[in-house]
């Protein structure tokens, strides 16, 4: 049986407020436990219009606060952005917290464009020199308290200290990601909707080579999607027209968010369907069965054993709808 989880953007689309858009998280996620998801992350973006996720360690504490079963976690902390020190002490104070459900999602990217790694980072020098292999080994002897005794940092410690660190995975979308977790014995997350055509590859490849480590005697992989399932073909293509005008944006540098509205009105024209067929398989969007089966034969060919669902839709009724319908598409069980 294929885990189901779901990945939050913390939208914050024009005419809401942020404190509206994090209420709405919090909502969504005692959704998706009463559902029976497994987990629910949420991501790092900066300087994204129209999402709230600049600080996603806060909003694990909000909604962990507020539900009783579900993991909750980053996917992920984009650790070239942050001193693992303080990564190390940020998740193993929520795990003291939480014990047993706190997800510590890592990523090599900045999570934004260049001028915004660098206010991050402080310097172009650091944007450009990162070491994300010696980071993580950092971050890895804080959370286990086992730097070497010769360590510039062996004498620090990553307090509180916990029976058990949360779980660590790591986050990717090219083959970097998936050979550094097959390595060290790490969960890997793929983000298909990043590189659909590199989903089943590295997956299957990070499984055939994978080496067991203290964290993870077996490989353990998953893959996160694009989906919005509705019983309504304009809605799901009211969502469509959204995620691509919303990326076709991004990827531009523009920084105005995309009302709903502009999407609607962007859906009567050429440009949306040259783009809508050029990110056919960047979403999986329709009726629930549709969704759920695209979903299910990714799963299959890669061999994992758990998806990720983001779904970034402005129209919060209409998200949560999707949540219910695929939890029942996909037997979720819960009650």
């Amino acid at each position: 049986m294929l885990n189901v989880s779901i990945l939050d953007y913390v939208l914050n689309p024009p005419g809401t407020s942020a404190h509206q858009a994090l209420t709405e998280v919090v909502e969504s996620a005692q959704l998706a436990e009463r559902l029976g998801y497994g987990r629910v992350w949420f991501s790092e973006h900066h300087n994204a219009a129209g999402m709230a996720c600049t600080a996603p360690e806060l909003i694990i504490g909000r909604v962990a606060a507020a539900t009783s079963r579900i993991r909750v976690g980053a996917g992920g902390i984009m650790l070239p952005n942050h001193a693992p020190l303080r990564v190390a002490e940020l998740f193993n104070t929520l795990e003291a917290m939480f014990p047993g459900r706190i997800d510590l999602g890592l990523g090599r990217a900045p999570g934004t464009d260049g001028v915004t790694a660098m206010a991050l980072r402080g310097s172009r020098e650091a944007v450009a020199n990162v070491d994300f292999a010696a980071l993580a080994a950092d971050l890895f002897g804080f959370l286990d308290g086992d730097l070497p005794a010769d360590h510039r940092f062996a004498r620090v410690a990553a307090t509180p200290e916990v029976p058990q660190p949360p779980r660590v995975w790591m986050l990717g979308s090219s083959d970097n990601g998936a050979g550094y977790a097959a390595e060290h014995g790490l969960p890997f997350s793929f983000a298909q909707q990043i590189n659909p055509d590199y989903a089943v590859p590295l997956l299957r490849r990070y499984r055939d080579s994978f080496q067991p480590s203290t964290r993870l005697s077996t490989p353990y992989s998953s893959f996160s999607v694009i989906a919005f399932a509705s019983e309504d073909a304009d809605l799901a293509e009211d969502f469509a027209a959204f995620w691509s005008l919303t990326m076709t944006k991004l990827r531009s540098g523009e920084t105005t968010p995309t009302p709903l509205a502009e999407a609607r009105e962007f859906r009567t024209t050429s440009r949306y369907r040259a783009i809508r067929r050029a990110m056919a398989d960047r979403m999986f969007v329709g009726e629930p069965g549709e969704v759920a089966g695209g979903i299910r034969a990714v799963a299959t060919q890669a061999h994992a054993d758990e998806v990720v669902i983001a779904t970034p839709m402005p129209d919060s009724a209409a998200r949560r709808h999707s949540l219910e319908l695929l939890a029942g598409e996909f037997g979720l069980g819960g009650g």
